[in-house]
């Protein structure tokens, strides 16, 4: 098969991979350098980025650049609990669409260091025998995730906006 005809969805944990470039590096990732990489392995059919709504303008306007870059941008709200605790995590949908277009594509690309995702990369290399490729802060990656993709690549400083 030649590069060109390998189909490649893109799921990004956005949260997940803001804060962890942060806190490695005191940098963001560069989404347009990735996408461009990843566009010359193959075609992108599905790529996701699943965000916390938000009103800031901040937010927004990356939102609206991760749209302009090819993302269909998906956004949870952000619940405060009575405790003061938070939630606004993306986990459950994540698998579902990694689910659902994992069967169309070649290669399921992670971005996310969650280790919640290793069984999800698991089961859908061994149903759909398809590739997983899981990008991450390597020294804030759970292990686990590591050892289920097919391939794992730390996010080292050429994918950062430094």
């Amino acid at each position: 098969m030649s590069k060109a005809a390998k189909k490649i969805a893109i799921f990004v944990d956005v949260q997940n991979i803001y804060y962890t470039t942060r806190q490695a590096f005191g940098c963001p990732f560069n989404f347009r350098k990735f996408w461009k990489i990843i566009s010359q392995e193959g075609e992108i059919t599905h790529a996701f980025a699943y965000a916390i709504e938000s009103n800031n303008d901040g937010q927004r306007k990356f939102q609206d650049a991760l749209r302009h870059i090819g993302f269909d941008v998906k956004l949870k709200p952000f619940i405060q609990r009575k405790d003061g605790s938070a939630k606004g995590d993306w986990d459950v949908g994540i698998t579902i669409d990694v689910m659902e277009y994992a069967p169309d594509v070649d290669t399921v690309i992670l971005l996310s260091g969650d280790g919640d995702f290793d069984l999800l990369l698991k089961k859908v290399r061994d149903k759909y025998h398809v590739t997983t490729e899981v990008y991450a802060v390597q020294a804030l990656t759970a292990k686990s995730l590591m050892n289920a993709a097919d391939i794992y690549k730390p996010i080292l400083p050429q994918l950062l906006i430094c």
